[in-house]
């Protein structure tokens, strides 16, 4: 397998909160996205939730009584299972996101953005 380089599949689309799955890792999708404005609340139920910032900045609205969390390029944090969470970014991020494969990216099938591969 060829090594996968970030920016070069963040430049093959435009689209904000649609996550593009590049490669797997013991049953999770590695996944980046760009990002924009805000998210919707949500959680979920059965998995925690990874976030890598690689550009910009992101602030991670949280239901737990913690506070936001402010994210720049470079950091991580993980929403613990459950814990209701809402992403927002001012200007354009791009992420890293690990999940378990086939989870939902707003912790319902119904309403979530279809899973692509690039």
């Amino acid at each position: 397998m060829p090594p996968v380089n970030l920016a070069e599949k963040l430049a093959t689309f435009d689209e904000h909160w649609q996550p593009r799955v590049i490669g797997t890792f013991n049953h999770h999708d590695l996944m980046v996205v760009k990002v924009k404005g805000e998210f919707v609340w949500h959680s979920h139920a059965h998995t925690d939730d990874f976030f890598l910032v690689l550009k910009g900045r992101i602030t991670i609205r949280m239901h737990d009584g913690d506070g936001d969390v402010t994210l720049g390029a470079g950091e991580l944090f993980v929403v613990p299972r459950g814990v209701e969470h809402c992403p927002y970014a001012e200007e354009e991020a791009h992420l890293l996101l690990i999940e378990t494969a086939g989870t939902p990216n707003t912790g319902d099938v119904a309403t979530a953005a279809p899973r692509r591969t690039i």
